[in-house]
């Protein structure tokens, strides 16, 4: 019969499931555990799944050894699968004799968030709970964040650091109003992205958004692009058709690498914006047009103003306001998130079954310099999934090299203040970086928040 400490009923207790086959062993470990934790119990894989399928849970401590193979590990390692199938953020500890090694290995790839040999040190799984804990509780609030920001208009872009908090809090600015933005940044990180949710929540939602890449079209094609030409215009013209511009109407028009135009077509564009009205090629009537305008540059546009290849006054006029994108080796704790989104996007769409990313493989994600951004992250995480045969992603499905000094892992006080330093972002990114308001959250005097702030080296 299962059986539910109700001693520690408390809500505010995280709460642990203690699954082993002997009743003397959960006994030890509840007594240990019980002023931490609510505390539930099974002695099998049924009781357990039943229990994680009723209840909310954060943690289990699991033993391999489980009837009817005691003496073997294959119950707990189905039950493992299953408990995994049933919650994927439940962070689940190992429990193993100190012989069998290899299917300890083999149940962190698995899912497994750790293991630990018997007899098991109490205090030693407590400070393992502990932090498998804090981990839960960030993938719950990131998770929360993702879908908060699918109802704020645009849920392809995903992160809570403090920089893409306020690229988030110029969109929602700008988004009112038809003033022109441009969006810089590295290529890869995602500035179409950005174009996309400004005009998601603009009053031109339900008009077109219309992208064209400046750099990927041949100049001498360009120009009909975007403006359309008449019948007979050029040869091969052999009927009249709109441009891109057109095609906006009511909407947006967003022109990617706007710094890749010839001088003679920004001349062109520069008419657009100021009087509101476009001439096809080989056409003689001025057609008036209704579209805002959006740009975007992964090249310096100052620069090029200074050697003469971009027109001073089509800046301007592009740039009443600039958002830029982070490139994602500056977004923290953001790569881990994206990384396990995508993962689940490209495993449904693949219908394979990934249950997440090993230690390694998160560690060699943060190590990384990603100078593709988000685009590389995206390659190499759909490669990884079509590739790879195992439930849990290492670094070589990912083409990354084994993280540095992950032998040894964190000290207790590395670990401390990694959770420490993602706490305060994730704080500040849900106050839009008001100090008052995340000093009161993290229960801290504001003197004390900027003492940590400038400490961990946090990006406001």
């Amino acid at each position: 019969m299962t059986k539910i400490e109700s001693t520690q009923n408390s809500p505010a207790l995280p709460a642990l499931l203690l699954v082993d086959d002997s009743q003397e062993i959960r006994e030890q470990m509840k007594w240990g555990l019980k002023p931490h934790y609510h505390i539930f119990e099974a002695d099998n894989r049924e009781q357990a799944v039943e229990i994680l399928q009723r209840e909310k849970m954060a943690l289990i401590t699991l033993d391999l050894g489980l009837p009817p193979d005691a003496d073997g590990a294959s119950e707990g390692l189905s039950a493992l699968e299953q408990l995994m199938g049933v919650n994927s953020l439940v962070k689940v500890v190992v429990i193993t004799g100190n012989q069998d090694r290899e299917n300890a290995l083999k149940a962190v790839q698995l899912g497994a968030y750790d293991f630990m040999d018997k007899p098991v040190d109490l205090e030693v799984l407590k400070t393992v709970l502990q932090r498998a804990n804090y981990l839960h509780g960030l993938e719950k609030e990131n998770l929360k964040l993702v879908e908060r920001e699918e109802k704020r208009g645009h849920p392809d872009i995903i992160g809570t650091s403090p920089v893409m908090a306020k690229v988030f809090d110029t969109i929602r600015r700008v988004a009112g109003s038809d003033i022109s933005v441009l969006v810089v940044g590295d290529s890869g990180t995602g500035k179409e992205l950005v174009a996309r949710a400004i005009h998601k929540q603009s009053h031109r939602k339900d008009g077109p958004f219309i992208a064209i890449n400046c750099g990927a079209i041949p100049e001498t094609l360009l120009e009909s692009e975007l403006f359309g030409h008449e019948k007979g215009a050029f040869t091969g013209a052999h009927m009249q058709r709109p441009g891109r511009i057109e095609s906006a109407e009511g909407g947006t028009l967003f022109l990617d690498e706007i710094g890749e135009i010839s001088p003679a077509l920004q001349v062109k564009l520069l008419r657009v914006l100021q009087e509101r009205s476009i001439e096809r090629v080989g056409g003689r009537v001025e057609i008036p047009v209704d579209t805002r305008v959006l740009a975007a540059t992964n090249i310096d546009l100052q620069i090029a103003m200074k050697d003469g290849r971009f027109r001073e006054d089509l800046y301007y006029r592009l740039n009443t306001v600039t958002i830029p994108v982070p490139p994602l080796r500056e977004r923290g704790a953001d790569i881990a998130m994206l990384a396990k989104v995508l993962l689940q996007r490209f495993s449904d769409e693949a219908k394979k079954k990934v249950v997440g990313f090993s230690r390694e493989a998160l560690l060699s994600l943060e190590q990384y310099h990603w100078p593709g951004n988000v685009r590389e992250l995206e390659n190499r995480i759909r490669r990884a999934v079509t590739l790879s045969d195992n439930p849990r992603i290492a670094p070589g499905d990912l083409d990354l090299d084994e993280p540095k000094d992950v032998q040894a892992g964190p000290t207790l006080k590395e670990a401390r203040d990694m959770v420490e330093k993602r706490v305060i972002e994730q704080t500040l990114a849900k106050t839009g970086g008001n100090i008052t308001k995340a000093a009161t959250i993290l229960a801290v005097s504001r003197p004390t928040l900027h003492d940590l702030i400038s400490r961990h080296d946090i990006k406001r």
